[in-house]
């Protein structure tokens, strides 16, 4: 799994455009979280597993960008929650996770839908 750092609000106009001919998944990650920590750990463990092709995925630190995450929530109209992930497609949010829900199964179901 290869994740793009995602630290400036310009690239959320990126992402929106590129998303749609490709889904995109933002990952919001507390370092200081065991949940996220955990809920990271998973992700990524499934994503070797499943072999996810045609989404973009993004790694967002809060601890280090947590303005961006706000702009995130404004932009989206999704409440900020840590850990979080977002599947963004053709420019909105089609689904949204926190926390141990976060399941990659759901996540792909979504962006084939």
């Amino acid at each position: 799994m290869h994740w793009e750092n995602l630290t400036d609000v310009l690239q959320l106009e990126k992402i929106k455009k590129e998303t749609t001919s490709q889904p995109a998944l933002i990952f919001k990650h507390s370092t200081r979280c065991s949940i996220s920590a955990t809920a990271l750990s998973r992700l990524e463990r499934n994503w070797e597993k499943l072999n996810p092709e045609g989404i973009t995925p993004y790694f967002l630190d809060l601890l280090n960008f947590r303005p961006l995450s706000n702009k995130i929530q404004e932009e989206f109209l999704i409440k900020h929650e840590s850990p979080q992930v977002l599947l963004i497609k053709n420019g909105q949010c089609v689904y949204d996770a926190s926390h141990l829900n976060i399941s990659l199964e759901e996540i792909v179901r979504h962006a084939k839908a």
